[in-house]
């Protein structure tokens, strides 16, 4: 498999997956301002949406969007155990975590990295924001990881949301949980191994 990606973004959910999963991979390095790959190639031809993470399949194949590649790459492994089995309520917990993330704290985030964004609608981005990673603190508060005491793959996708937080000017000292959170996952071997393969560590 190859991953298109950019350093620290989003993509650097599906990049922990893999590391996590056990899963052969390669990198492809992304300029998300020219849409140029380096060593060569227009990412638009890869992902005509013009943004990471692509997956390019053994098969040739593209695959897009982050929870959708989370969802892929478990069930490439799922002795993993990142997503419990098809049918089970434990996996819709954590689609449903993937959902909120991908919603309710990744699209809030977003609008804070945009430079043409209006003062107003940034603040009112920033204040729901708030909200959302309040709740989460609460959740956090009561268990290790989102969906239960094991690391899933929306634990790969919230992780890479809270590194956002000091690039946008989000302290995230009022809500411990996440911080010890942050601490517990940015831990883990794997994910110190996909930190450094993209140069954040």
């Amino acid at each position: 498999m190859l991953l298109y990606y950019t350093p620290g973004a989003c993509s650097l959910a599906p990049h922990i997956v893999l590391y996590e999963a056990g899963i052969a991979h390669e990198l492809k390095k992304v300029d998300l301002r020219s849409k140029q790959i380096e060593g060569g190639g227009n990412f638009l031809e890869v992902n005509s949406k013009g943004y990471v993470p692509a997956l390019r399949l053994d098969s040739g194949e593209v695959l897009t969007e982050g929870p959708a590649i989370l969802q892929y790459l478990a069930d490439q492994r799922p002795q993993a155990g990142l997503l419990a089995a098809p049918g089970s309520l434990e996996r819709y917990r954590a689609i449903e975590w993937l959902n909120f993330i991908a919603t309710e704290i990744h699209k809030p985030f977003g609008v804070q990295f945009n430079p043409t964004a209006a003062a107003e609608w940034r603040a009112g981005t920033l204040a729901a924001l708030k909200q959302r990673l309040a709740w989460t603190n609460g959740q956090l508060e009561k268990r290790s990881y989102v969906a239960g005491e094991r690391f899933s793959i929306a634990d790969a996708y919230l992780f890479v949301m809270l590194t956002w937080a000091p690039h946008v000017g989000l302290d995230l000292a009022p809500w411990s949980a996440l911080g010890a959170y942050v601490k517990r996952v940015s831990g883990r071997p794997l994910v110190i191994e996909a930190l450094r393969a993209e140069g954040l560590q």
